[in-house]
């Protein structure tokens, strides 16, 4: 559906902030604003992010044609 902009690092980096800033609603201040956490949760997830695809960026490494 989606060509993947992300890196595998960067995929990493997404999931865990998006997770500790999902933890902001159950603990700590239970602040709604942890909900915006679902976003980086959700473009790690998928390995593709809408705004690396609105300026053109990718962390994904590039592979050589007729590599596996």
């Amino acid at each position: 559906m989606f060509s993947r902009n992300e890196g595998t690092a960067d995929r990493a980096v997404r999931v865990g902030v998006g997770l500790i800033l999902l933890s902001l609603v159950f603990i700590g201040p239970q602040t709604p604003w942890g909900w915006i956490g679902i976003v980086p949760v959700a473009t790690g997830l998928m390995g593709w992010c809408p705004a690396y695809t609105l300026f053109g960026m990718s962390t994904c490494k590039v592979r050589k044609p007729g590599s596996a």
